[in-house]
């Protein structure tokens, strides 16, 4: 089979000649290893073996967000205003919203040698903060998706994988604009006001949703938001109303225009899957092992594999870190747990991905053998 056979045939819970491997963010980012930008991790020599391994020997699924453009540029540069800057080893965004005489800003860093971006200040720091946040326009925070990325990476791909549209919940939106421990007491204490964001963050995604939906439809989704709702961070009631209530309806969306659905949840799962299985979703990642999450693989096939295909359930702190003969027995484990008895499907794929400029030789025999315990 090709790689979007087995894939499209393991999401559609029929028989494939072997369970599929992927690399998640490996051969699933766009990338580009010729690019000679400094921030570009990517161009180091040592990431080449591994981005070729995921291009050759895996079934790819690119992940892309589409571009979202102010649908009213008058009136969202009415209330923001954006700027960046640069050092020798570092890159800043800052963002400033000035609303109701107060002025919201946030700050942010991306490395040259790390391949992410570090929230130094947050948009929403006190409940003050919040409530201006809450009085800006509608209109200043509609975007409108380019879909460019998307149908670029359908023909890019071809038959050695998928396209997965990569996005969002309303929990995710809204979570994000705070500290951690600033969202969590708020999430807890003030939610009738966290609602009032849950709701604003809704009314511009779903049309965004709705769009994408329609314009490219059959096509696998990621939605990322439901780990901020998951022990230890809420109780699992409180689950059901910030994901289930609020991603419910993006996932109604989907389908209707003949989507999948595969929601992205690191951490502790246990007490929240069967929300998650009641949403009607199509799939699951990462399932991570117990000390990063709470519950086995098998036990999640068992209890939830015949509805929900697994994507994991290997740690990449072990694939950057253990020797490769214990790796290989995790991986080997994860396979058994993941094929065992009857279910949906099975995709091998690891939590995520190196973010160093550096990959180390460790780290490469180990994707290599993640490779080999399914290829052979």
């Amino acid at each position: 089979m090709t790689g979007r056979e087995r894939l499209i045939r393991t999401l559609l819970g029929q028989p494939v000649d072997r369970p599929a491997v992927n690399f998640y963010e490996v051969g699933g980012l766009k990338v580009d290893p010729n690019d000679p930008d400094p921030f570009n991790v990517y161009n180091d020599p040592s990431w080449q073996p591994l981005l070729q391994l995921a291009e050759e020997h895996t079934d790819l699924i690119r992940m892309r967000g589409p571009a979202l453009i102010p649908r009213f540029t008058a009136c969202y540069q009415e209330y923001f205003l954006e700027d960046n800057y640069e050092n020798d080893l570092s890159y800043y965004y800052r963002t400033k919203i000035k609303i109701g005489g107060r002025e919201l800003s946030s700050l942010s860093r991306r490395d040259k040698d790390i391949d992410t971006v570090w929230i130094l200040q947050h948009i929403i720091k006190d409940l003050d903060d919040l409530k201006s946040y809450l009085d800006l326009p509608d209109e200043a925070l509609l975007r409108e998706p380019d879909l460019t990325e998307l149908f670029a990476a359908e023909k890019e791909v071809g038959d050695k994988g998928i396209v997965m549209v990569d996005i969002a919940d309303p929990l995710c939106l809204a979570a994000s604009l705070f500290d951690m421990s600033d969202y969590t007491v708020i999430a807890l204490t003030e939610q009738k006001l966290f609602h009032a964001l849950l709701e604003k963050c809704a009314r511009h995604i779903y049309p965004v949703v709705e769009k994408i939906a329609a314009e490219f439809p059959d096509h696998l989704w990621r939605i990322c938001g439901a780990e901020y709702a998951t022990e230890p961070y809420l109780p699992p009631r409180l689950f059901k109303d910030y994901v289930v209530r609020y991603t419910g309806p993006m996932i109604d969306i989907i389908k209707r225009y003949g989507g999948l659905v595969r929601i992205h949840c690191h951490g502790r799962m246990r007490n929240i899957l069967r929300y998650i299985a009641e949403m009607g979703v199509d799939a699951i990642d990462p399932i991570e092992p117990t000390g990063q999450g709470d519950i086995e693989l098998d036990e999640v096939r068992r209890e939830y594999g015949r509805d929900l295909v697994l994507f994991g359930n290997l740690e990449i702190t072990d694939i950057e870190n253990m020797e490769p003969r214990a790796f290989e027995t995790v991986v080997r484990r994860a396979i058994k747990q993941g094929t065992y008895g009857s279910g949906r499907g099975f995709v091998l794929m690891p939590s995520a991905s190196p973010i160093g400029r550096k990959i180390r030789p460790r780290t490469l025999t180990n994707y290599e053998t993640i490779v080999k315990s399914i290829v052979g």
